[in-house]
């Protein structure tokens, strides 16, 4: 089977090639740069390394987890691109989940200034969601991806085979994002979602295919019209107010992020409600059927009982405060439509 092609228009283009079996196809594409290094973290590069087909290049591992998202790791990685002699022909590959992509992008946005980054995503959530885009950072302990730069790959694979060693939770996050991008898209992604649930759950690969290639693509076209993240944009961020402060409250890794966010949009539909934003009455009933049948919590409740974190409203309010994304609410308004409001406390 050929790999589909997803074009991405930002400043400086890429291409995105999605398939089953592709991944060795970045280490082609980084072995015509002067030099190249991997990154990658430990449990991805045991069940997966010798897909990539790295070759001699100089490979950096980091412990798998959020723990990783922190200048003690992104000093590491860049000590290492010196001690190979890397320059600014050279590119780095990040093969691994949104730890690996994110801490990859930004280190390869600050090694002499800037090198290109091949974005090899290999869980759910970041083949739908952070390989795309060009967003990378660390975490501080005041909150979630505080520090970090717009840095866009040089290209990305997406290898839908790599999914079917995710274990169970790792997976519900990627369904997350998959919701959250299919309430953006509208009705006909939704739908989809509606009818097929139970094969997404078994992990068929033609199914994820099409619907990791939805989420790209719509993806894709919002940053296309807002690389910076300026306007439009922000409609990504849908769910990720008071997912961000889930994860924080919890203590980063403890709840994964799409967990948070599909928790954080099923917030958002009742605060659109209560806003008198919501047109569309039926959506926040729709949204939480279809977490349920992912296997997503549909509530804090439930989500305090699966984590077995308190997750108290003070804990809430107060890691609010410190995200980047905290004065304001993506709130939906039906399908297809969502909303910027500012946050009144």
């Amino acid at each position: 089977m050929s790999a589909r092609t997803v074009q991405v228009r930002t400043a400086a283009p890429y291409e995105l090639r999605l398939g089953r079996g592709i991944v060795h196809e970045s280490m082609r594409a980084a072995r015509e740069y002067s030099a190249a290094a991997v990154l990658s973290d430990d449990h991805v590069w045991k069940l997966h390394g010798d897909k990539l087909q790295a070759g001699d290049a100089r490979v950096v591992i980091v412990p798998q987890g959020e723990r990783s998202k922190s200048f003690e790791q992104l000093e590491r990685v860049l000590d290492a691109l010196a001690e190979v002699r890397l320059d600014r022909r050279s590119c780095l590959v990040a093969f691994g989940g949104g730890v690996v992509g994110d801490l990859g992008g930004l280190a390869s946005a600050l090694f002499m200034r800037g090198i290109d980054v091949l974005q090899c995503p290999t869980t759910l959530l970041a083949q739908v969601d952070s390989s795309v885009g060009g967003k990378t950072a660390v975490n501080l302990r005041s909150g979630k991806n505080l520090a970090g730069a717009f840095h866009q790959p040089a290209g990305v694979w997406i290898d839908v085979d790599l999914l079917t060693t995710l274990d169970d939770q790792d997976y519900a996050s990627g369904l997350g994002e998959v919701v959250k991008s299919a309430v953006l898209a509208g009705e006909a992604d939704f739908a989809r979602l509606e009818q097929h649930a139970e094969a997404l759950l078994r992990r068929d690969p033609d199914l994820l295919l099409d619907v990791v290639e939805a989420c790209v693509r719509q993806k894709a076209a919002v940053v296309e019209s807002d690389e910076r993240e300026a306007g439009p944009r922000r409609a990504l961020n849908l769910g990720h107010t008071l997912g961000h402060a889930i994860e924080r409250a919890a203590g980063y890794g403890r709840i994964p992020h799409g967990v948070a966010v599909a928790v954080g949009m099923l917030h958002a539909c009742v605060r659109s409600a209560h806003e008198g934003v919501l047109q569309d009455r039926d959506l926040p009933a729709r949204i939480r059927r279809l977490c349920a049948r992912l296997g997503l919590p549909t509530g804090l409740d439930e989500l305090r009982t699966r984590s077995g974190a308190a997750l108290s409203e003070a804990e809430l309010a107060d890691a609010m405060q410190f995200d980047k994304k905290g004065a304001l609410w993506i709130l939906p308004v039906r399908l297809g439509e969502v909303r910027a409001v500012a946050s009144k406390g």
